[in-house]
């Protein structure tokens, strides 16, 4: 994973001080709030109110007015009604939330969502031909259909009538549906831009009600579970109906929701937005990715709960085959990348290969984008020679256009910047790489794909209070635009490092000023980190209270952690001697012991490298494999030393290694037999420099 870069907010002390005095907000809490620019009493209650006051008319909605003249004269004729959904977590709660209302009005209602393996997403020809032939006499879109103008002019054509309710981007022309309710066509002023297509369909709801409190209370666990599930910005309206749905969905109505609760161990536990996000969206987008999604919306639609135990438990295993499909198309993709990735040179990164599960291969994308920090594309050739591919990327690059340059390969994409889906014939796949490769190379430049990482403030031990950390929770809910707070600390010491779970995650002790901290950093090994025991280090960090065996102690649950300048400027004390004797410079004997390794030292080093290569590559931060090395085998291995063991095994023709965007790149070298280091050039002037 690469190194990222901090970008650390300095709330003024002044402002935060006054915050908290005024409003009554903790310090803490008071300093990320002015942090992101919320700054007095008066604006801070408005950002943090859940009042269900803040929900908007419905009828502020363009088309809102048609909408609900349509669907009620739909009912009062007793005519035959489908909801055309999704497959994703937000398509389904919203095909869900609104079949069952118009179920309860006594509409003849069913649904349909597209099979995402068979249909893809969206509307098509056939689907809509298939709905009017079994009765379908009006179609209502929900999260989707806002694009569809040959699909809808069919259905009108056929005889259906058609309310849209979507939550995407518009064409300059919209469909020809009897009603359009979509808050981002360019004629409504509605005053919140960021509901889901489960948030919209509440709207409609709520229009159709015409009591919105009712409507909230009612479905306020499902719209709640779409809004946070599509990432949509945890503020205005969302904030309201998100903290309104957590709150209901620990005592929810909805048997098969209780049902999925108790199947993933969350029906006792605290609900918060990252419940949705890790535990309850997997696994009903599970069903969608594996082609099942009717499974998630019976789920929410049955009332039996021995069936909805069932349906829990099936989307729970639907989840574990895709988490089994995601480990093998990453692993294969990862073995080819060592082989075939420059970390140096590389801006984007674009593999294709026969049998990859193409409703899984979205989420190997984001891994690899969170590994390699580029944009990734990945595409599954089916034996027909199609490929259809799914790609994610960072902040610097816009992938949407990356894909547009590449238009004329493309027989079908869409998306936005960091995410999108193409459909490619099998035989341009490779011109397609080299095209892809070509742009990234012209429009960004790798310091532009380093990632970010924004931290709210410094914070200073003391400040790290049980009081204060819970105090934060007003701040909840979390999610997009309303991030969970990082704070960060400098200049801590690395007591203790542990591994745990294999090594695929960390626990530290951190000491700052004589105050003792436990932290965890999950998905990072101690084998990953760029320090060892006794290090200073920066860490970037999340603060919660644990609680075991009935004790309450303060932890840091990491973001990330770097060495401090301190450590930098001992490697860079060290890097200058090791300069002059490169340059033929003069050395002290003094100086030329720190570089001069002996026996040990090398085969420590070599050992190191030898084990943890792959492919015969070994790529590391800057300044972090002698520390690795020198706390594995317990030697005294400075980053001069370090470096003077690699020359030797350069001079060898053992290794070659160079330098790049803060990487150690080595790269072993086929050799027969058992070198002989004993003429070494290298060790000997160093020698005869040491005395």
């Amino acid at each position: 994973m690469k190194t990222k870069r901090w970008v650390i907010a300095d709330p003024a002390e002044a402002r935060v001080r006054a915050l908290s005095e005024e409003g009554g907000y903790a310090p803490l809490t008071a300093a990320v709030l002015v942090a992101r620019g919320i700054d007095t009493p008066e604006a801070a209650a408005d950002y943090l109110s859940c009042d269900i006051s803040g929900l908007h008319d419905p009828f502020l909605m363009a088309d809102m007015d048609k909408a609900v003249s349509v669907v009620r004269g739909a009912i009062a004729r007793g005519e035959r009604i489908v909801v055309y959904g999704d497959y994703d977590v937000d398509g389904v709660t919203a095909t869900c939330t609104l079949v069952d209302y118009l179920r309860s009005c006594g509409a003849e209602c069913e649904y349909y969502i597209p099979n995402r393996l068979r249909e893809g997403y969206g509307l098509s020809r056939a689907a809509m031909e298939e709905l009017y032939e079994k009765g379908t006499r009006l179609l209502i879109t929900v999260d989707s259909g806002i694009t569809a103008d040959e699909e809808i002019a069919v259905a009108r054509e056929l005889g259906m009538q058609v309310v849209i309710t979507d939550h995407h981007e518009c064409h300059d022309a919209l469909p020809a549906a009897d009603a359009v309710v979509d808050y981002k066509r360019p004629d409504c002023t509605y005053p919140f831009d960021s509901l889901a297509g489960v948030g919209v369909a509440f709207k409609l709801i709520c229009a159709l009600e015409g009591n919105t409190e009712a409507v909230l209370e009612r479905y306020a666990d499902l719209v709640a579970l779409g809004t946070v599930a599509d990432v949509m910005p945890i503020t205005g309206e969302n904030r309201i109906i998100v903290a309104a749905g957590l709150k209901k969905m620990a005592e929810t109505g909805n048997v098969g929701l209780e049902m999925l609760l108790r199947e993933a161990g969350m029906k006792h536990k605290r609900l918060t937005s990252s419940t949705i996000s890790f535990v309850l969206a997997p696994r009903i987008n599970a069903a969608g990715r594996m082609g099942r999604a009717e499974l998630a919306a019976e789920l929410f639609l049955t009332h039996d709960p021995v069936r909805a135990q069932s349906l829990a438990a099936q989307l729970c295993e639907q989840n574990k085959l895709r988490q089994n499909e995601e480990n093998q198309i990453l692993t294969q993709a990862l073995a080819r990348l060592r082989k075939e990735y420059n970390p140096l040179e590389d801006k984007i990164i674009v593999l294709a290969e026969k049998g990859w599960h193409h409703g899984v291969i979205g989420i190997v994308c984001s891994r690899l984008c969170d590994r390699y920090g580029c944009p990734v594309v990945l595409i599954s050739l089916d034996e027909d020679g199609t490929g259809k591919g799914s790609g994610r990327s960072v902040g610097g690059f816009n992938l949407f256009d990356a894909l547009t340059s590449c238009e004329d390969l493309l027989e079908r994409y869409g998306g936005h910047a960091l995410a999108a889906g193409l459909t490619v014939s099998a035989d341009q796949v490779d011109t397609l790489r080299e095209r892809l490769r070509a742009y990234a190379e012209s429009h960004v430049t790798m310091a532009e794909l380093v990632p970010q990482l924004h931290i709210d403030c410094m914070v200073q031990p003391e400040w790290l209070t049980e009081e204060n950390i819970e105090a934060l929770n007003v701040l909840e809910p979390y999610g997009m635009r309303n991030a969970e707070p990082v704070f960060c600390m400098k200049d801590m010491v690395a007591e203790d490092i542990t591994p745990i779970s294999s090594d695929r995650h960390v626990r530290m002790t951190l000491v700052k000023d004589g105050m003792r901290f436990s932290a965890i950093w999950f998905g990072t090994g101690a084998g990953g980190l760029g320090f060892v025991e006794g290090n200073r280090v920066d860490a970037a960090f999340h603060l919660e209270i644990n609680e075991f065996r009935g004790r309450r102690t303060v932890q840091l649950t990491l973001c990330d952690a770097q060495l401090s300048d301190c450590e930098h400027l001992a490697d860079q004390k060290l890097l200058n001697v090791y300069n002059t004797y490169m340059a033929d410079g003069p050395l002290t004997a003094r100086e030329a012991r720190l570089l001069l390794p002996d026996r040990k030292d090398l085969v420590a080093v070599w050992r190191h490298i030898v084990c943890r290569a792959e492919d015969g590559r070994l790529s590391v931060p800057d300044g972090a494999l002698s520390r690795r090395v020198a706390w594995e085998s317990r030697r005294d291995i400075n980053i001069g030393k370090l470096f003077v063991c690699l020359d030797v095994f350069s001079e060898s023709g053992l290794i070659s290694y160079h330098f790049k965007e803060g990487m150690l790149n080595i790269l072993l070298k086929p050799y027969e037999g058992k070198a002989d280091i004993s003429g070494s050039v290298v060790l000997a002037t160093l020698q005869s420099m040491a005395g």
